[in-house]
């Protein structure tokens, strides 16, 4: 069973930084992806960034990118999503998910994975 452990979330001011970190078991030939999503109080789940694990392909959702960098830490099986320039609207439960197939792109835009970590979350207010 693949374990998923996000962290890093908090507190944040407008125009702050927060960074957070999903931690996986294992990276392997089933974690070909790897995503960042986020649910706001009563708003549908949207994918932020994705990555993939073979070729560090990245995607950014429109309303992140230029803010937000995912990055991954091979040796340590880890994940980072920095965010820059935080927004009150980037307030949500952040969720790190991994997929064996999809690429980064369609991972994020379809919005679906086979694995889930429990979330982490972000909250930006003055």
């Amino acid at each position: 069973q693949l374990q998923i452990e996000e962290s890093g979330g908090g507190l944040e001011q407008p125009g702050g930084s927060l960074r957070l970190s999903c931690a996986v078991s294992a990276i392997t030939w089933h974690t070909k992806t790897i995503g960042w999503f986020r649910q706001a109080p009563g708003k549908e789940r949207e994918g932020v960034s994705c990555i993939s694990t073979r070729d560090g392909t990245t995607y950014y959702a429109d309303s992140v990118k230029d803010r937000f960098t995912i990055s991954i830490d091979s040796a340590k099986n880890t994940v980072y999503l920095q965010m820059n320039s935080l927004k009150p609207e980037d307030t949500a439960i952040y969720y790190c998910a991994v997929d064996p197939f999809f690429e980064a792109q369609a991972m994020c835009r379809i919005n679906e994975a086979d694995h889930w970590g429990k979330g982490t979350l972000v909250t930006v207010s003055s």
